[in-house]
C-alpha cells in the first residue's frame, strides 16, 4: 500500500469515477484502474463498485475511505512540518448543529491561533451530516446534542460509525425569539403561550427523522411549523412572522446580536420540560490534535463548564 494509491482512492471517491479522478491526478486511467486493482489485491477487499455511470464506494471502501483520509491529512502535516519550506499549515474543521456557541469558540480559536499559514473550516450543518464528517475525518469534531428521546438511535448509531460522545453542558429547554415578540417580556413560556406562532426548526434533508431534530421538544406537536437551513434565516423569520425555536438557552450576543432573548419553558403535566446533553463527538480511539484540545477549551471557557469523564458514550 503505497500513499499514492491512498490519494488515488481518495480521488475516486470524490469524483464519482475513474475517468474524472484520472483527469485530475493528471494520469491515464488505465494507470488509476490497475493501481487500484493492485490494491484491492493486496488488501482482498473490492473498494469500489464499477460501472457505466461511474464508481461507488462499497461498503468495504466506505469504511476504508475516512482510514485513507486520515493518513493522507498526518502525511500533509508532516509534509508541511518537515518538507523544503519547513513551515507547518495548520489544519483544523469541526461539524455542527446551529449553535452560535460553536462559532463563538471557533472565532476565539482563530483569533488565538497565531501561526503564518492555517486552513480551519467550521461546517453548521445537518444532524446525520455532523455525524458523516466526524466519520468520514473530513472534521475532527462534531458538535450535538443527545435528550431522554434520541439518545437511545444516536448512541446506537455513533456505535456502529465507531464514533464516541464527550459531555459538556446540560441544559433545559428555553424559547428562543425576537425580543419585540408579543411573549418576550414572559418570565417563563408554556405550550399553550406559544400555540398561535409559528415553530421554526432546521431542515434535516432527507434524514427527517425526529431523532435527528436540533431542536428540544420536537416530538411535541405545533399546529404551525416552518422549517429552514440556516441560522440567519431563522433570526429574519423570528422577525418577520414572529416565530420561535426551542433551544438550550446559551446565545451569543457578540454573534446574534442584542435583539433576540431565551425564555425558559414552563413544563407542565402534557407538555414535560427535557434536558439536552450537549457534547461532540469523535472518533473512537482518535485523541485530539493541539487544535481540537483548544477549540474544546473555547467551548468549556463559554459555557463555564469543567472537564468530566465521558458517560454513555458506546451504548
Amino acid at each position: 500500500m503505497t500513499i499514492q494509491q491512498l490519494t488515488d482512492v481518495i480521488a475516486i471517491a470524490e469524483a464519482g469515477s475513474f475517468s474524472r479522478a484520472a483527469e485530475r491526478l493528471y494520469i491515464s486511467q488505465p494507470s488509476l484502474t490497475s493501481a487500484i486493482k493492485e490494491l484491492e489485491k493486496e488488501l482482498g477487499l473490492v473498494l469500489f463498485n464499477r460501472s457505466g455511470r461511474g464508481a461507488t464506494l462499497t461498503a468495504d471502501g466506505a469504511s476504508f475511505l475516512p482510514y485513507a483520509r486520515s493518513v493522507m491529512m498526518q502525511v500533509q502535516n508532516l509534509t508541511d512540518t518537515f518538507g523544503r519550506h519547513g513551515r507547518r499549515r495548520q489544519r483544523f474543521a469541526v461539524s455542527t448543529q446551529h449553535y452560535s456557541f460553536a462559532v463563538k469558540a471557533f472565532v476565539e480559536l482563530t483569533r488565538a491561533y497565531d501561526v503564518a499559514e492555517y486552513e480551519f473550516a467550521i461546517r453548521e450543518t445537518q444532524t446525520h451530516q455532523v455525524m458523516a464528517d466526524v466519520t468520514a475525518s473530513r472534521s475532527e469534531i462534531g458538535l450535538l446534542y443527545l435528550s431522554d428521546f434520541n439518545r437511545r438511535v444516536l448512541l446506537k448509531l455513533f456505535n456502529e460509525s465507531g464514533l464516541t460522545f464527550h459531555h459538556l453542558i446540560n441544559c433545559s429547554a428555553y424559547v428562543y425569539l425576537w425580543k419585540g415578540h408579543p411573549l418576550a417580556r414572559h418570565s417563563s413560556i408554556t405550550f399553550q403561550d406559544l400555540a398561535p406562532y409559528p415553530c421554526l426548526s432546521f431542515e434535516q434533508g432527507d434524514s427527517s427523522s425526529f431523532y435527528f431534530a436540533e431542536e428540544i421538544l420536537s416530538t411535541n406537536e405545533y399546529p404551525r411549523m416552518i422549517r429552514c437551513c440556516d441560522r440567519a434565516t431563522m433570526l429574519n423569520l423570528m422577525v418577520g412572522v414572529q416565530g420561535y425555536t426551542l433551544c438550550s438557552g446559551i446565545i451569543c450576543e457578540e454573534l446574534n446580536g442584542s435583539d433576540y432573548i431565551a425564555v425558559p419553558y414552563q413544563e407542565d403535566d402534557i407538555n414535560p420540560n427535557s434536558v439536552m446533553e450537549i457534547g461532540y463527538i469523535t472518533r473512537k480511539g482518535n485523541a485530539l490534535s493541539s487544535l481540537g484540545e483548544q477549540y474544546i477549551q473555547e467551548l468549556r471557557k463559554y459555557l463555564h463548564t469543567e472537564e468530566t469523564p465521558d458517560a454513555n458514550t458506546d451504548q
